[in-house]
């Protein structure tokens, strides 16, 4: 049995839920995505739900309330995430107008082993980039693995 544990971001949420595989069409993701919650396999970051809230749909907000179990609360992680700020100050959008989750959802990755999912490509692939890295960048530059939903559904060798 697989044991990888996956850290996500809001991007990967947001495109599994509301962009690219939605529920009412990929009814059999909603099952394989609580198989793995139940396994403690499938978790995230307080700061993700709280981004959620405001840039998801009501049904993604409506699912990330009934999981609300998954989202790791910030203080066990903050340390590591000011470190990973700290140490990669092009991760922060300096236009944001609130706390961002990315370096928080490294950051348990790193704490848990974990592999981190998230919809964010590498700053080199944009043509014009907001900031100067993204999450695949930082996971990069610490050695972590990052990968899509896709590429989580291949490694857990799903067929739908």
């Amino acid at each position: 049995m697989n044991s990888t544990v996956y850290i996500v971001d809001t991007s990967a949420l947001m495109d599994w839920h509301d962009r690219f595989y939605p529920p009412d069409v990929f009814a059999t993701l909603v099952d394989l995505f609580d198989e793995l919650i139940g396994q403690d396999r499938l978790l995230s970051v307080e700061l993700v739900r709280e981004e959620l809230g405001v840039i998801g749909s009501a049904g993604l907000q409506g699912w990330a309330k009934a999981k609300k179990a998954i989202f790791d609360p910030t203080k066990n992680h903050l340390a590591t995430a000011l470190a990973i700020e700290g140490a990669h100050p092009g991760l922060r959008d300096p236009r944001a107008q609130y706390d961002e989750a990315d370096a928080y959802v490294i950051a348990l990755a790193q704490l848990r082993d974990a592999v981190v999912v998230t919809a964010e490509t590498p700053a080199a692939h944009k043509r014009k980039p907001k900031r100067s890295v993204y999450i695949p960048d930082v996971c990069a530059a610490l050695g972590m693995a990052c990968i899509t939903n896709l590429g989580m559904m291949r490694r857990e060798g799903w067929k739908l």
